[in-house]
């Protein structure tokens, strides 16, 4: 995981850093740090490479703050999370404004900023894994955690989100060895995959989503659904 830590007092980096690393020693995560001294010089590097995981950003420093620091970031980049750090209350909406993780007041509380990086953590595993995928004219990027269902179509299939049903060349055996793995997802009927995370029933034969939409679960298959049902929420 790499993180960006930009924050202009020394004796302050040095706290997120060392809070970080026992996070990450206690949460089993590889973690790498940058310190940046300052927004400018953040910018400066983030043009050559856009790969960080989470971004700690001090909200009073001179200069750009971290508030405009987010607000161009997030011109760019709406998913990386964002925490900031700040002596002062007053800058709370803005923060919510521009997606922020949390908002940790100073001095950083040890435990607050734990709480913060699992929740963090838990929101990365709930999005799952990037899937690239052949679509009819296009070549698309989609998370397993937005994934609603995935149906046979033909040679290919159709894959269900919250944003719409996307046609696709892979087929549903495909996309089923592609999601192997991942948390959730489940196959429920030779015809159909489902993201358990959006399933708020079983009933009968039945499965029933959070947006009304009624999937069928087949008779040799409905023990194991239900198996994978429960053991998927008592896990989370």
């Amino acid at each position: 995981m790499k993180i960006a830590i930009v924050e202009d007092e020394a004796k302050e980096q040095e706290i997120i850093v060392k809070y970080i690393g026992e996070w990450a020693e206690a949460r089993r995560e590889l973690v790498e740090f940058r310190c940046f001294p300052s927004s400018e010089s953040f910018l400066f590097a983030w043009e050559d490479g856009k790969d960080y995981r989470l971004l700690v950003l001090d909200i009073e420093m001179g200069g750009m703050n971290g508030l405009g620091l987010a607000e161009k970031v997030r011109l760019e980049d709406r998913e990386v999370p964002i925490l900031f750090v700040t002596g002062y209350d007053e800058y709370m909406q803005r923060g919510y404004d521009v997606s922020a993780l949390h908002y940790l007041m100073k001095p950083v509380d040890k435990e607050r900023l734990f709480q913060a990086l699992d929740r963090m953590a838990e929101a990365k595993r709930e999005e799952g894994i990037n899937l690239v995928l052949n679509g009819a004219d296009e070549v698309r990027r989609v998370q397993t955690g937005s994934i609603l269902y995935v149906e046979a179509a033909g040679h290919g299939s159709v894959m269900h989100t919250w944003d719409g049903a996307f046609p696709l060349r892979e087929s549903l055996g495909e996309i089923e060895k592609r999601v192997n793995g991942v948390p959730g997802i489940a196959k429920c009927h030779r015809a159909y995959l489902v993201n358990l995370r959006f399933v708020s029933a079983i009933r009968n034969a039945e499965l029933i989503l959070d947006n009304g939409e009624r999937l069928p679960v087949s008779r040799t298959r409905i023990k194991q659904v239900q198996r994978e049902f429960l053991r998927y929420y008592k896990s989370r």
